[in-house]
């Protein structure tokens, strides 16, 4: 049964980020993009890492796509700015169809080697996906992509809000 609800919210992730690229309406890849991250923490869950899943959906599944909302809806977007090429689709879905492949057997390749070489396919942490787990790592090893995740969000937020207010000037 497990294994059935592993495959159903992966499949979820997947078309929910498939539908993020791909809709010509922005709200509705924003919403896509909320499907996405929480199939994302349920498979969190199943990693047994119930403090990551938590977070996943409070913070982006919550906070940031408030943020996201708010931003498409106050750009105010025109239908021609939302206008959608569909000659090209099947050519670029079948690019992204081999990429994936290749990458999905680089990453096959990649983690049968790391399984290889820890000699097992669990976690070698005791704490992993706790509080604790994660504050060790995150303010560790961590802390300069944090800190400049921050900041590269308050810049995005800075840059709509110009681009908006040169708009309607």
């Amino acid at each position: 049964m497990e294994d059935i609800l592993f495959y159903i919210f992966a499949a979820a992730s997947v078309a929910g980020a498939l539908l993020v690229v791909t809709h010509n309406n922005p709200v509705v890849s924003v919403l896509s993009l909320v499907l996405t991250l929480f199939s994302t923490a349920v498979l969190f869950v199943f990693l047994l890492a119930d403090f990551i899943a938590a977070i996943q959906i409070l913070v982006y599944a919550g906070a940031i796509m408030v943020l996201f909302i708010f931003t498409v809806m106050y750009l105010n977007l025109r239908k021609e700015a939302l206008a959608f090429d569909s000659k090209s689709v099947p050519i670029k879905f079948g690019i992204l169809f081999v990429i994936l492949i290749v990458v999905a057997y680089l990453s096959s390749l990649g983690f049968k080697r790391g399984l290889q070489i820890t000699g097992e396919g669990t976690s070698t942490s005791t704490n992993f996906g706790t509080v604790e787990g994660v504050g060790e790592v995150l303010f560790t090893k961590y802390i300069l992509p944090f800190e400049l995740t921050s900041v590269l969000i308050v810049v995005a937020i800075i840059g709509v809000v110009a681009i908006a207010k040169r708009r309607f000037n």
